[in-house]
């Protein structure tokens, strides 16, 4: 079990070899920055939610560790800021890690060991419908398949993740439940060997067909999840957080006279636009 340590260094924004600056909120609301093995939460107090998680990935080093962990309240924090077990007592709700339990398991095996078991704290987590979170083919596909377009340079890619916090999320248990997620996703292209520069691509899913707002449990059979790939700025407007310089290195809408009109919904991830 992970105990925090003075000597978790967080995200490491120069980990693409191009700076990228963790997310902040806007609005410049107070927020809770941790620093974890290889990523960082920013936890919103009051929504007792991450309003940004980034994590530093290196596809070339990763390990395959058998799952290990416990969900447990971070001491560095009130208890009163973070959503605990009873958030997901005796419902439908599953605690949905932000930053994936694989992601920064790499390196050693120790080190590798430390990190994913870090992810089992609760200011990592969010509540998920169950048959949207073990719907994760495509969703959690995202990343991987990113890795796998990114091997054309060190497989290295830095992957921004968290709920929308929106004001009009239904109440439950004394907490808001966000009815979106976002990720982006970004990676040092080479296309100019000696002049690498960033890109990104950026996703919300959207959970709001499965959240019974009265009783917060999976709504089945008729519910449904959908996976939206999207221009970052819409996603830095949707969750009021400030994504620096990933807006302008976004693969999908680079290109203003081929800007889609529309979010564009996927079905796999071989349809991702990357460039």
């Amino acid at each position: 079990m992970a105990e925090p340590s003075d000597d978790w260094t967080g995200y490491d924004t120069g980990f693409l070899g191009i700076r990228v600056p963790l997310p902040v909120p806007l609005d410049d609301a107070r927020v809770r920055e941790l620093p974890y093995p290889r990523f960082t939460v920013l936890l919103e107090p009051s929504r007792r939610f991450a309003v940004a998680t980034a994590v530093n990935i290196d596809g070339a080093a990763l390990l395959d560790l058998a799952r290990r962990g416990e969900w447990r309240l971070d001491d560095r924090v009130p208890p009163a800021e973070q959503a605990g077990p009873a958030v997901y007592a005796d419902n439908d709700l599953d605690r949905g890690h932000l930053v994936r339990r694989r992601d920064p398991g790499w390196g050693s095996a120790a080190d590798a060991r430390e990190a994913t078991a870090a992810t089992f704290f609760y200011t990592n987590a969010a509540p998920q419908a169950s048959l949207f979170n073990q719907s994760k083919e495509l969703w959690l596909g995202l990343e991987d398949h990113v890795l796998e377009y990114a091997d054309t340079t060190d497989q290295r890619i830095s992957v921004f993740t968290a709920p929308v916090l929106a004001d009009d999320d239904p109440p439950y248990r004394g907490i808001l439940i966000p009815r979106r997620f976002w990720k982006v996703a970004a990676w040092s292209s080479t296309r100019a060997p000696d002049a690498p520069t960033l890109a990104a691509a950026g996703f919300v899913l959207d959970q709001s067909e499965l959240i019974d707002a009265g009783t917060a449990t999976a709504v089945a059979p008729l519910g449904r999840f959908r996976t939206f790939q999207v221009p970052i700025g819409d996603i830095e407007q949707l969750a009021g957080v400030d994504l620096g310089p990933l807006v302008d290195a976004d693969v999908f809408a680079r290109d203003e006279t081929a800007r889609p009109a529309a979010w564009v919904p996927l079905s796999a991830p071989s349809e991702i636009e990357l460039g």
